[in-house]
């Protein structure tokens, strides 16, 4: 790399280092709690072992999802490779919670995109909330910003769930501090304590020291192939909370009658807990990338999300990069890369679920998922990119300069 590339990432290194010793406490933290939960369930190589049929009795599934509630305080859990996607598990909690002529409000802006499938809020998808008669409300943002007035002045006494939705998606929108989601819960409680607050915990897990649970929601779902798996979970889901809700949730999951009973898993469940054993560490080496790649991309001048050298609560940073041609440049180093699928070349597409042509790029060992480095972002204006994950920060620190170096030296040949 030539010596400008070098002198940024020394100077980024600068920035970030008091900023990675914070996560390293975190990381640290979140790891004895997994560890306690292990032992108090006495998990053992039994719990490994694969199923199949029905899954009634299955040990494994069972002592996985007692440990899943006890590490995020909840009464009750489930975990579950059955989920095929972050957004199954999410759909899942509304459709199982809510009814025809029930109120959903969404306390923190335009859900993810594709949330606003599953809503009705864009497309026309069989069977979402809205064909089903369930009423719909959102709360702007003023700034980037949630706003505590106007979702008091939103919500009312019969809303049946308000949905906070952690990390930024593909908005220009800051992410939720735990101190953010404790503050939304309190003001929609005062309005009703029986309106079920729900959390989309995506990209959120153990980036601090609570989650959302603790801070007094109802009920919190999210990805296996995202922060929770460790980047060892090949697939699935999980949904944790008040066991009456997650009870719900089993019924929607499976069929009315038979709920969180059944469920097999003919690979076996050993990654699941692997996965979350894990999941501490590389949770903080994705921070580490995402707070590096501001660093970086800070200093050429590009405008980056959250700004670099604060504490982060998700492993999204957003670069705002001024064109597609520059878009195209940062997908095709980070593809080029990475450790799968790295000759191959990222162009813009149509994919389920958005509106816009999305550019990814994504050479991961378990496809999509976004714990490992990846980058992708609506081909729409400003032109951002979205990096998210990396399961070593040494190899989100070569990728990063990759990037830097495709846009700078295409820069300098015109």
């Amino acid at each position: 790399m030539n010596p400008d590339i070098l002198n940024i990432d020394k100077r980024a290194l600068e920035i970030c280092e008091p900023i990675f010793e914070k996560m390293k406490e975190i990381s640290l933290y979140n790891t004895k709690k997994i560890l306690e939960s292990f032992r108090r369930n006495q998990l053992s190589f039994f719990h490994f072992a694969a199923s199949n049929g029905y899954g009634y009795d299955d040990a494994g599934r069972e002592t996985l999802e007692t440990i899943w509630a006890d590490v995020f305080q909840a009464e009750a859990a489930l975990v579950r490779p059955q989920f095929v996607s972050g957004t199954h598990a999410l759909a899942t909690v509304l459709l199982a919670l809510l009814s025809a002529g029930d109120t959903l409000v969404s306390a923190v802006g335009t859900p993810y995109d594709t949330m606003q499938s599953v809503i009705g809020i864009s497309g026309n998808a069989p069977h979402n909330l809205k064909q089903r008669g369930i009423h719909y409300k959102e709360v702007p943002l003023t700034d980037g910003h949630y706003d505590l007035n106007a979702i008091k002045n939103t919500v009312t006494a019969d809303t049946k769930v308000v949905l906070i939705q952690r990390s930024r998606g593909y908005m220009d929108r800051e992410s939720l501090f735990p101190e953010d989601i404790a503050a939304i819960i309190r003001a929609v409680k005062e309005i009703n304590s029986n309106i079920i607050c729900f959390v989309d915990n995506c990209y959120g897990e153990f980036t601090s020291k609570e989650e959302p649970i603790e801070l007094g929601a109802d009920i919190t779902a999210g990805s296996l192939i995202k922060n929770a798996g460790g980047g060892l979970a090949p697939t699935g889901g999980y949904i944790v909370g008040r066991a009456n809700l997650v009870e719900l949730c089993g019924q929607e999951l499976t069929a009315p009658g038979l709920g969180a009973e059944m469920g097999s898993y003919a690979a076996g469940y050993r990654f699941f807990f692997e996965g979350l054993f894990m999941a501490p560490h590389i949770t903080c080496q994705a921070v580490m990338t995402a707070e590096y790649a501001g660093a970086v991309f800070q200093s050429l001048g590009f405008h980056v999300s959250p700004e670099a050298g604060n504490l982060r609560t998700d492993l999204i940073t957003a670069i705002e990069l001024g064109s597609e041609e520059n878009m195209r440049l940062f997908g095709e180093a980070i593809q080029s890369w990475s450790p799968v699928d790295s000759y191959v070349q990222p162009v813009p597409g149509d994919m389920p679920g958005y509106t816009d042509r999305i550019l990814m790029a994504a050479g991961t060992f378990v496809q999509g998922s976004t714990i490992e480095l990846s980058a992708d972002g609506p081909v729409r204006p400003p032109y951002t990119m979205y990096l998210q994950g990396a399961l070593t920060f040494e190899h989100g620190r070569l990728a990063v300069l990759g990037a830097a170096e495709n846009i700078l030296n295409a820069k300098k040949s015109k």
